[in-house]
């Protein structure tokens, strides 16, 4: 058994950031998508809506992955303050072993 004493802040932010920056495209695309369908259905009306719609797409994944960074960050500082106080997580881990891959040179 061991325990998570700490997690780097700096690399727990970026991950966050990625992550919620792949689910930003995802949003965005539902954005798109919306727009696209009210562009549709009111053919004659302005398309203010359908830009804005397309300017959230485009912003979205830069705001959830900032959005992310700095959330992340600040779950790690609080992480570490409490495994301070109360201890790390407890996590359960086991080695596995792989069988060796021959090198590209091992046939010649």
């Amino acid at each position: 058994m061991v325990h998570l004493r700490s997690v780097g802040v700096l690399s727990c932010a970026r991950i966050f950031g990625a992550i919620h920056a792949a689910l930003g495209v995802l949003v965005g695309i539902a954005l798109l998508l919306f727009g696209i369908v009210g562009a549709m259905i009111a053919p004659g009306q302005q398309k203010w809506g359908m830009l804005a719609f397309i300017i959230g797409a485009v912003l979205t994944p830069f705001i959830y992955g900032f959005l992310g960074f700095i959330m992340g960050a600040i779950w790690a500082f609080v992480y570490n303050l409490a495994a301070q106080s109360i201890g790390g997580l407890e996590l359960q881990l086991e080695a596995v072993h792989t069988a060796a891959l021959p090198t590209a040179d091992a046939g010649a």
